[in-house]
Parts: C-alpha cells; structure tokens; sequence
C-alpha cells in the first residue's frame, strides 16, 4: 500500500522502516532533512514539499499519516485541507486532544477528506515489539487502511476501530492516563525499598523476581529492571517529571462526567510537584522510566 508519513521522531522513523520492510510504499517528509534522509535510509520515498507529497500518488488514493506534536496538528491539518482532494484519507496518529480530533473529522468533511483519529501506543519499542492501535472515525475507511494497521502490529501488537471520530484518542487519552498511575505504583514500591528498614536491598534482583510469575509483572517492571540493573543510584537523574497533556484531560473529563479517578489524579499531582523541585528517588525512577519506554528526556526542563 502506498501512504506518506509526515514527522519522523522516534515513532514516525519506525514506522518507516516497519512499512518498508513489508513492502509498501513509503513517502517521507519532515521538516528536518537529516531525519528526511534517516528515512530515505530506511527504505522511504522523499518528498520537498506537501504538494510533492500528493504527486507522488498519482491516481492512487492520497493517504497522509501525521505522526507530529499535538501542538501542531491544527496548522498541518489547515495546511492539507487547501491541498487534498475529496475520497483522501488524512490520519492523526499523535496524542491528540479527542475533543479537537471530533471537530478536525467535522472540519474535514466539509472538503469530503476523511479523517481517522488513531492512537498509538508501544513507544520506542513498537518497531521489536508491534503496536498497540486504536482507531476512531468512519469504520469504511479505516478497512481501506488494514494493510498498514496489520504491518504495525506486528509481530505482537494489535489493531482495533473503537467507535467514531475522537474515541480513538480518547481511548488512548485514558490508556495514558492509566499508564501514569501504573508508573506511580512501581515509582512508590521502589522507593520504599530503597529508603524502608532494608536499605541494601538488591532492586535489580527484586524487579527479576517479580517478573515471573508475579502478580506485578509487566512491561513497565521489565524495565524497572533493566534501569536497576544500569545504575540502582538514580544519580544522574534530576527527578523532574514532564507531563504529556493526556491525563490533564482524562481528569477534565472525568470531573465533566462526575468519575473519580483519585489514583490517576495522586499519580498526576506528583509530576506537577516535580516541577516544583519536590522530587524523590521515586520521581527519579519515573524519570528514568519514561526515558525507557518512550525516549524521553531523562532530564526534561521543568515548566
């Protein structure tokens, strides 16, 4: 299948190289011509331009996949609008606030582009391990795209259309917000290991035991472990916890809807008191946490 993938980060790159090796065909753009050209490497057709892009379609259907900051997404949807013609599918596929996903799928249609909001879950591991995929928008057209959902999820992820336009960020909206009171869990245990009445306790040894056949296993104490096994310290970690925007969300539609979510909004609470110069071996695993599944800076700038 022929699609474009606009922004080349971490998950945009993998993309690239997952499609490619299966065979499809991949056109690349992004602002930045050194990832442009880590694509191209990779197996991607390069495009110049957005008008380059569309060209490079012919008479296939023009599929445009945006892997960008949510923060831009409004001018790069604004910026294809003028261009694409009616029967293109344009994916958001970032983290996106759903309530804005509703109204771009709105605006869309206007233009008969249809529109999919897709959340993406898998980090920098997605690429070994496959993606986990949420899609929301019209059910037709998200079928038109199965070669490329079944591609990323491989070889152990999965794909699932989970209702319409903005459920499919909204799914993952609450899948991230899960995922920070998960992280405080394991942030909390380890700390009272490391500062409780046994403090020469091996956290490398217990993040491996409880990796088989725990009741905590998971991904995220696998990679407890590895962090442990690097450097039990934690010394070269600031302990500031950055915040993405989708659990700020969750919790303002949970309050909206009237649903506790005391867990997710304590878990939530301690990255805003990082911020603050509150920290902790605690916030410095959670640190240290993100920067392994997600790659994000393992000392992020405080607001």
């Amino acid at each position: 299948m022929k699609i474009a993938i606009i922004g080349l980060g971490k998950m945009g790159h993998q993309f690239v190289v997952r499609l490619s090796g299966d065979n499809n065909e991949v056109i690349v753009f992004d602002r930045d011509p050194e990832l442009v050209e880590a694509a191209v490497s990779a197996g991607g057709l390069a495009a110049i331009s957005r008008e380059d892009v569309i060209s490079k379609f012919g008479s296939e259907t023009v599929v445009i996949w945006l892997m960008i900051p949510s923060a831009a997404v409004e001018e790069e949807i604004k910026a294809w609008k003028t261009l694409l013609s009616p029967g293109s599918i344009l994916i958001d596929g970032g983290n996106s606030d759903f309530r804005l996903s509703r109204d771009r799928a709105t605006n869309l249609a206007e233009t008969n582009v249809d529109f999919l909001d897709v959340g993406v879950s898998g980090g920098i591991l997605g690429l070994k391990n496959g993606f986990s995929i949420m899609i929301g928008g019209n059910k037709p057209v998200a079928e038109k795209i199965d070669p490329v959902l079944k591609s990323l999820a491989k070889p152990s992820g999965d794909y699932k259309y989970v209702g319409p336009s903005g459920s499919g960020h909204f799914v993952k909206m609450v899948h991230n917000a899960i995922e920070y009171g998960l992280m405080e869990s394991l942030a909390e245990g380890y700390n009272l290991l490391k500062d409780g009445p046994y403090p020469d306790l091996d956290l490398a040894a217990i993040a491996e035991v409880w990796q088989h056949g725990s009741i905590v296993q998971s991904s995220l104490n696998s990679l407890a472990h590895e962090i442990f096994t690097e450097d039990q310290s934690l010394d070269n970690v600031d302990g500031v916890v950055a915040e993405s925007g989708e659990t700020r969300w969750s919790l303002e539609i949970a309050r909206e809807h009237s649903v506790d979510l005391p867990a997710i909004e304590a878990s939530y609470g301690v990255r805003l008191k990082s911020q603050q110069g509150q920290i902790s071996y605690g916030t410095k695993f959670l640190a240290a946490l993100r920067n392994k599944f997600g790659g994000h800076n393992i000392n992020p700038t405080a607001p």
